[in-house]
């Protein structure tokens, strides 16, 4: 009984220390992309006048593009990627699906609808967070509607998601139809996934949005993992299993919202970074923090590699991160099938 116990110490400790290396590594990526960030471009800027513009001694120039429009979006990416790997790796956890993730089942498009409808049809143009976080979550209770009506399954909210996601992208493109063309030509960009807008009052938003909503899921944090294993073992354990899955399912679809509202709909990054933080961590559930470190470290990556990768032009991130992803799901379903 005591080698059985030292044993299963010396594996959880191994499995403490990969967790530990793991996150670190994925740390240590985003540190060196935010320095090629910050310091390329059609403006060169050497670490010396990152640290001058940080401490307040850099020329004007170099101290707007550094800390005015460098610095914003490399934070902004970092938060949004945290975002949506939180999300993804909740709403994998709830429906217990590898390919369940809120862009998948249609809160990032509600959440786009949303912000459509504040920037088109409301003069002058309402903000894009509330209409996000309001579409989202109207999605939300469209497609658990429409999961009760046939009978609650996994399954069927997936594909009811997936459908009502279909139909919310055409109601997308007809509002830009109807919208005036500078409007229309700002929010088409804005449907692909950019951060090239983005400024410190996004920021903002994305730390004070996170903030509570991760203050949330700690609250929770006992009762989701008790439902990682299922609903009879966590009723067992004194969970109130409706209860925490409708407070889950509301964060995630306001995370996806605060991280729409300031980018548009950004794919691939909710549904692959709990994927690749399990893989890389070699967890048996789906870590949390771990996710929303890798979702944040890819979403940075991506966006310098868009930024550098046809520079002087500059292609929205969404549309990497869409090729990406296409990719990551037929390199799924090959794997599924061996």
């Amino acid at each position: 009984m005591n080698a059985f116990t030292d044993i299963r110490t010396r594996l959880r400790s191994s499995r403490r220390r990969r967790v530990l290396l793991v996150t670190a590594l994925t740390l240590a990526v985003a540190v060196l992309a935010a320095v090629i960030g910050l310091t390329t471009g059609s403006f060169q800027a050497s670490l010396g006048d990152v640290a001058s513009a940080l401490t307040g001694g850099a020329d004007g120039r170099t101290t707007v593009v550094v800390l005015g429009m460098r610095m914003p979006r490399i934070i902004a990416a970092l938060l949004i990627g945290a975002a949506l790997g939180l999300a993804g790796a909740v709403f994998q956890t709830l429906a217990r699906n590898p390919l369940a993730s809120p862009d998948i089942v249609g809160f990032s498009a509600g959440s786009a609808t949303g912000a459509l409808i504040g920037l088109t049809l409301i003069a002058p143009p309402a903000s894009p967070a509330v209409g996000a976080w309001t579409g989202g979550l109207l999605t939300v209770v469209v497609v658990m509607a429409i999961a009760r009506s046939v009978g609650i399954s996994r399954e069927r909210t997936i594909l009811a998601g997936i459908a009502l996601s279909t139909l919310l992208a055409a109601v997308n493109d007809y509002l830009l139809t109807r919208a005036p063309i500078d409007i229309a030509r700002n929010a088409t960009q804005w449907l692909h996934g950019s951060l090239a807008a983005t400024s410190a009052n996004d920021v903002v938003l994305l730390l004070a949005s996170l903030g509570v909503l991760s203050a949330v899921l700690i609250a929770v944090h006992r009762d989701y993992r008790a439902l990682e294993l299922d609903d009879d073992t966590a009723r067992s354990l004194g969970v109130r299993t409706g209860r925490v899955r409708l407070i889950l399912v509301i964060v995630a679809a306001l995370l996806t919202g605060t991280a729409t509202s300031v980018a548009g709909p950004i794919g691939f990054i909710a549904l692959a970074a709990p994927h690749l933080a399990r893989r890389a961590m070699g967890t048996s559930g789906i870590p949390v923090i771990g996710s929303a470190v890798t979702g944040a470290t890819v979403l940075l990556v991506a966006d310098v590699i868009a930024q550098r990768a046809l520079a002087p032009l500059q292609i929205p991130v969404g549309l990497l991160t869409a090729v990406v992803g296409g990719a990551y799901l037929f390199w799924i379903v090959a794997r599924s099938r061996r």
